[in-house]
């Protein structure tokens, strides 16, 4: 029956392996934060906490139990919600649980679903930007190539990759909302709140990590769009009489998206834990700022919660970025 379908076939492997890796990273990310540190319960409790007041939050947080019970503990949250003491009661944490913030005696899932939709927004808009520029440019690269226009797009795209996020992020702040006073100083407002305010102030932030990763997508395009040129069916094309425009956006470009595809689906996971510098420049409140927040605090549960659900998406992105890639080369999945 799978042969039949070799497409779901290979699907379904990725997926399970992308599974029991994020088996081993919520394994690893539980010893890396909870044992090897020392005492959690003494940095949940702070420093002038005396020994009873210690080893009450120990048996609040179920840290008095042996290591596996209380990693068996954190996976009964993730699947199936678990409960925490509170004084004289129970405090029920739904499924996915993460745990309670240190802090302010949150659950974890709701500190991250408050960040989790301007992260993904800032993430959602750069790709856009990314790949409406980098696809463009290294397209006109493909066919202007040899001439003065790829040579300058080459400089700029150079350029592009050697500067940093953050000072270009900086730059476009002085030139569009200083020196030329294009755009006020960006300030976040919610999608639900005001979508056209929200989308005004996501400007620059987009082109911020729009622009720094649209350069590394224009080199991408132009070389794989000179590799599909340089194949034989191209040269019949060119035999016939094929205009090179139409070659190379109606032939070529087919041939050269798949990389782009599966890079892009790879930049996206990344992109929900590697904005903290933008997200820190434009006052963005996502994931990014939380995790910065949480480890200026020793924040435990919130650290381990937002670096999972980070990894979570590097995982996810990775295994859907090998299915895009076999679905827009068939030889993938017949190899």
């Amino acid at each position: 029956m799978t042969d039949r379908f070799p497409g779901a076939r290979f699907a379904a492997k990725r997926l399970l392996g992308a599974a029991l890796v994020l088996l081993v990273l919520s394994a690893v990310l539980y010893a890396l934060f909870y044992v090897v540190p020392g005492d959690p319960a003494q940095l949940a409790c702070g420093e002038r906490c005396n020994p009873a007041q210690v080893a009450q939050v120990r048996q609040q947080l179920g840290l008095d139990e042996p290591t596996y019970a209380q990693y068996l503990h954190f996976l009964q949250g993730l699947f199936a919600g678990r409960d925490y003491s509170a004084g004289t009661s129970l405090q029920h944490c739904a499924a996915p649980c993460l745990g309670l913030s240190h802090q302010n005696d949150q659950q974890v899932t709701t500190l991250i679903l408050e960040g989790l939709p301007a992260t993904a927004s800032l993430a959602f808009g750069a790709m856009a930007v990314w790949l409406s520029l980098g696809v463009g440019t290294g397209l006109l690269s493909a066919l202007r190539r040899g001439g003065a226009t790829e040579r300058v797009l080459t400089i700029l795209t150079l350029a592009g990759t050697g500067t940093p996020v953050f000072i270009l992020g900086l730059l476009l702040l002085m030139v569009v909302c200083a020196y030329l006073q294009w755009l006020p100083f960006p300030s976040y407002v919610p999608l639900s709140q005001d979508p056209e305010q929200w989308a005004w102030n996501m400007l620059l932030p987009w082109l911020t990590l729009g622009l720094f990763e649209s350069a590394k997508y224009a080199r991408l395009t132009r070389s794989s769009t000179l590799e599909v040129l340089a194949e034989d069916h191209i040269r019949t094309f060119r035999a016939y009489g094929v205009s090179e425009r139409a070659i190379v956006t109606r032939h070529a470009l087919r041939g050269a998206l798949p990389p782009v595809i599966a890079l892009s689906a790879l930049d996206l996971g990344s992109m929900m834990g590697g904005a903290m510098l933008t997200e820190q420049l434009f006052g963005i409140p996502g994931l990014g700022r939380l995790l910065i927040d949480s480890v200026r605090s020793v924040d435990l549960p919130v650290v381990v919660g937002v670096v999972l659900v980070i990894g979570t998406a590097v995982v996810l992105a990775n295994a859907v970025a090998d299915v895009l890639y076999a679905l827009a080369d068939r030889r993938v999945v017949l190899s």
